[in-house]
C-alpha cells in the first residue's frame, strides 16, 4: 500500500457536508421535508418477526470505514453491510462517553431523562423493563448480551433478565487472553466465539435479538501500549504513513482556552500522539482493532448463512461515541467537536427490496434512535418515554419530516473534563462549557474543521443569539419538560 497525501485524506474524511464524502457502493437519498406516515410493522405486512443483531463498537469515529471515504482502513465486511443496506452519513451521539451513551442506546433517552451519568449508576427496575432488549423479551424474543455492557457496576448487571449473558464488567480488560489450551486469544475473537455459541442455540421458531458490545477500538487503560490489537494483524498498515490531521498543528491547540489546554484530553494526547512515532503507532493500532471487529462481523454472517438464519436477520452497527486522533492537540472524546460526537451507523436488512439497498441517508441520526428503530423493526410500538425517532421510514426510502438539529450534553463529573452542552445544525455548531461560561460558534460550511470560533464576531451576534435560544429549548425537551 502506498502513502496517502495528507491533504487528499483530510478532504476525504473531514468534510461535514455528506456530499464531500465519496460513499462506496451507496446511492444517496437526500435529506427530505415532505411528511409521510411511517410504514407498518412486519406482522401487519404478513412477515415473520426479524432476528436482530446489534453491534456496538467502542470509540469508533465516523470516518473509520472504507465506505465513508477512508482510503487506508480495511473494513470489507462493514462496507458490504453498507453496500447492501443503509448507511447513515451523519450519525451522532447525544453524549460522548461510554456509560451514558450506552444507556441512551438501550433506553432511547437523553442523559437528562435516564439520569445515568457515571460508571456506577444502573437502570432502576422500572427503567430496565423499558429498554429495548427487555421489551423484546416480553414480546417473545430470545435476548442475549455479549461484551462490554457498560451501564452500572458488574454486580448490578441484569444477568437474570437475559436468556444468554456473556457481558463483562468495566472495560473488559485485558485484550490479550488465553483459551482453554493456554494459547493466545484476543478479546475481540472471544466475543466472536460467544456470538457463534449464542447463534447455535437459536432456531427459526423463536426470534432473537443479540447485543454485541465490543471493547475495540477502545484503549486498554493503564497499559503503556494503549491500543492492543490482535497479534495476527501486526503487519497490517505497516507500509502506510497515516497523514496527520490538519488541526494537529500546534497553533490550533494554542488557540483553545486554557481549561481545554489543561484538560484530561491533553494529558492523554501526550501518551498517544505527542510524537510522530506515537501518532503512527496509535492510529495504526486503532485501525487494526477496528479491522479485528470487521473480521468477526464476517464470521457472524457466515454462521448466519450456515444456520439458514441470514435471510431474516437484521444487522445494525453503531459506535458508542467518537474519538480524537490528535485533532486540536487532544485525545479521548467528551467535547462537542465532530471527532468526538460523530459515529458510524449501518443498518442491513436482508428482507429489504433491491431498490432500498445501498442507500446513503444524510439526515441526522442519533444514538437515541436505536431503541425505537429496533422496536419498530420487530413490529412493536415505541413507548412514549423514548425521545429518539425510529429510523424505519428512512430505511424504507420515505421522504419524511425529520429533525433538522439536535442537542448534545456531557455532564460527567471530572475535575479536568469540563461539562458541555451544544447544538448541531446542518451549518452551525454552538457549544458552551458550563463551568467556565465559555461559548463556541462554528460555521461548519466554511470551517468544517472547527478552527475559527465566531462567538465574539459581531457579524454572527444574531446567529449566536438564535442558536443559544434553540439550545435552551432542546435542553428543556431533553429533560422532558
Amino acid at each position: 500500500m502506498k502513502n496517502i497525501n495528507r491533504r487528499d485524506f483530510v478532504k476525504l474524511v473531514a468534510g461535514t457536508a455528506a456530499a464531500a464524502i465519496p460513499i462506496t457502493g451507496c446511492r444517496r437519498v437526500a435529506a427530505s421535508k415532505p411528511a409521510l406516515s411511517e410504514a407498518e410493522g412486519p406482522k401487519a405486512l404478513g412477515m415473520a418477526p426479524p432476528n436482530i443483531i446489534f453491534l456496538l463498537t467502542d470509540d469508533q469515529r465516523w470516518d473509520t470505514l472504507g465506505c465513508m471515504g477512508n482510503p487506508i482502513i480495511q473494513t470489507p465486511n462493514m462496507d458490504d453491510l453498507a453496500a447492501n443496506g443503509v448507511l447513515f452519513t451523519h450519525a451522532f451521539v447525544t453524549t460522548s462517553i461510554c456509560a451514558s451513551s450506552r444507556a441512551s442506546i438501550l433506553s432511547g433517552q437523553y442523559v437528562r431523562r435516564h439520569g445515568i451519568n457515571d460508571f456506577a449508576t444502573s437502570f432502576s427496575e422500572q427503567a430496565l423493563a423499558q429498554t429495548y432488549p427487555l421489551l423484546l423479551r416480553s414480546a417473545g424474543y430470545r435476548i442475549g448480551c455479549i461484551g462490554k455492557h457498560g451501564v452500572g457496576r458488574g454486580q448490578d448487571f441484569p444477568v437474570d433478565q437475559y436468556d444468554v449473558w456473556f457481558g463483562c464488567p468495566g472495560q473488559c480488560s485485558p485484550y490479550e487472553r488465553k483459551d482453554e489450551s493456554g494459547n493466545y486469544k484476543h478479546l475481540t475473537q472471544i466475543f466472536g466465539d460467544q456470538v457463534i455459541e449464542f447463534l447455535d442455540g437459536c432456531s427459526k421458531e423463536k426470534p432473537f435479538c443479540l447485543s454485541v458490545n465490543f471493547k475495540a477500538p477502545h484503549v486498554q487503560d493503564n497499559d503503556p501500549r494503549q491500543f492492543i490489537p490482535d497479534r495476527a494483524y501486526k503487519d497490517l498498515y505497516k507500509d502506510v504513513t497515516i497523514p496527520t490531521p490538519l488541526t494537529a498543528d500546534p497553533r490550533y491547540f494554542e488557540a483553545l482556552p486554557e481549561f481545554l489546554r489543561n484538560s484530561e484530553a491533553r494529558r492523554r494526547w501526550n501518551i498517544r500522539f505527542s510524537t510522530p512515532e506515537k501518532f503512527q503507532e496509535s492510529v495504526k493500532n486503532y485501525y487494526r482493532l477496528i479491522y479485528g471487529v470487521d473480521v468477526v462481523i464476517g464470521k457472524i454472517r457466515a454462521e448466519l448463512e450456515r444456520l439458514n438464519l441470514a435471510d431474516n436477520t437484521i444487522i445494525i452497527l453503531i459506535g458508542d461515541n467518537g474519538f480524537y486522533l490528535g485533532e486540536h492537540g487532544l485525545a479521548g472524546k467528551w467535547f462537542p467537536h465532530e471527532e468526538s460526537i460523530r459515529v458510524p451507523l449501518l443498518v442491513y436488512d436482508p428482507r429489504a427490496p433491491k431498490k432500498l439497498r445501498g442507500l446513503a441517508r444524510d439526515e441526522f441520526a442519533l444514538n437515541i434512535d436505536i431503541a425505537p428503530t429496533i422496536l419498530q423493526l420487530a413490529g412493536l410500538s415505541v413507548p412514549p418515554q423514548m425521545q429518539g425517532q425510529s429510523l424505519l421510514p428512512l430505511l424504507r426510502g420515505k421522504r419524511t419530516k425529520w429533525r433538522t438539529d439536535f442537542f448534545y450534553e456531557h455532564l460527567f463529573n471530572h475535575k479536568t473534563i469540563p461539562k458541555t452542552e451544544a447544538l448541531r445544525t446542518p451549518r452551525f455548531k454552538y457549544a458552551r462549557y458550563i463551568d467556565f461560561e465559555y461559548e463556541e460558534l462554528y460555521d461548519l460550511e466554511s470551517d468544517p474543521h472547527e478552527t475559527r470560533n465566531l462567538a465574539n464576531d459581531q457579524k454572527y451576534s444574531q446567529t449566536l443569539k438564535s442558536l443559544r435560544k434553540r439550545c435552551d429549548e432542546l435542553l428543556q425537551r431533553a429533560k422532558g419538560t
